[in-house]
């Protein structure tokens, strides 16, 4: 079994500081989420099955040079993401959206936006191009 290579890694920072139990880190198909310290619950999402990343910066994020990216995915489990307080968040930003595109291109899927009209089915749209 090979190791995993990470792309990026980081931890939930307080005031600037990575002072708490939630890791992050990013391979070349999945980003995870790792919390606790006793007890550990790790999170994953396969890229390829990201849909949509929104970057908050609050003014506090600002002032501690942090802020938070949400991966909103058609995952199951984790269908909700979010990298709280890291560092450089528009520069995860792009990182990720560019492996979800490689991922995406790698499996011959269509990049463009999935629908979800709640009928349980998602549906590709179409372009009239």
């Amino acid at each position: 079994m090979e190791p995993l290579t990470y792309l990026w890694k980081d931890r939930k920072r307080i005031l600037g500081m990575p002072i708490s139990f939630t890791k992050y880190a990013l391979t070349e198909d999945r980003i995870f989420m790792e919390t606790g310290l006793l007890n550990l619950c790790s999170e994953e999402v396969i890229l390829y099955r990201v849909r949509d990343m929104t970057l908050k910066i609050s003014l506090g994020q600002r002032i501690f040079r942090v802020g938070s990216v949400v991966l909103a995915s058609s995952d199951k489990t984790t269908p909700v993401l979010e990298l709280k307080n890291i560092r450089q968040p528009r520069e995860v930003k792009e990182l990720i959206h560019r492996q979800v595109e490689e991922m995406k291109r790698s499996r011959q899927m269509r990049v463009g936006e999935i629908l979800d009209d709640g009928d349980g089915c998602t549906h590709l749209e179409e372009d009239d191009d």
